[in-house]
């Protein structure tokens, strides 16, 4: 299963909390959560061949460029599966995690979810009946490894298209 994550610029690595206007970028290899993500891929036959990332101001400047990009980025990458997220409790990443995870799904037909914290109830209650959104922690909570593990088991069960249902009922808001 070939995963593509979708970040901000504090996840990528790429920029701090005040740096909202990073631009679109990517790289061929595992950054971020990602990394802490591994033993959960390997079980579910996973490995991630592309970080794609913005800042959320990045984003937010321009939503519909921006998506736009993304998508196309996912495209021309083939993934199995595109993970948006984890957005923690960072508002704007959550925005952006649940629109592309989205637009992704409907553009270009991959499997795509987000993964945030119920701080960010308005995009939750927004988005959670057109896309998956996998329960995590805000930053530095805990409960961070069930959040990865869980977002490792809907991405398997999404590609396979086996135990969908069941893996959101128990990972998803």
């Amino acid at each position: 299963m070939k995963v593509i994550m979708i970040y901000d610029q504090i996840q990528a690595g790429a920029g701090i909390k005040d740096d909202h206007m990073v631009p679109l970028g990517g790289k061929k290899e595992a950054v971020g959560p990602a990394i802490m993500m591994e033993p959960y891929l390997k079980a579910a036959g996973g490995r991630v061949i592309a970080c794609l990332y913005c800042g959320d101001g990045f984003f937010e400047a321009d939503p519909q460029e921006v998506s736009r990009k993304f998508c196309a980025m996912a495209a021309k990458l083939k993934p199995d599966v595109v993970m948006c997220g984890p957005a923690f409790n960072y508002l704007g990443y959550g925005r952006m995690a649940a629109r592309v995870a989205k637009d992704i799904m409907e553009t270009t037909g991959i499997p795509a979810f987000a993964a945030m914290s119920q701080e960010n109830q308005e995009t939750i209650d927004e988005y959670k009946n057109q896309i998956h959104i996998v329960r995590t922690p805000k930053k530095g909570g805990t409960g961070l490894n069930e959040a990865l593990e869980g977002m490792c088991i809907l991405a398997k069960a999404m590609t396979e298209k086996k135990g969908e249902a069941e893996a959101a009922a128990k990972y998803c808001f």
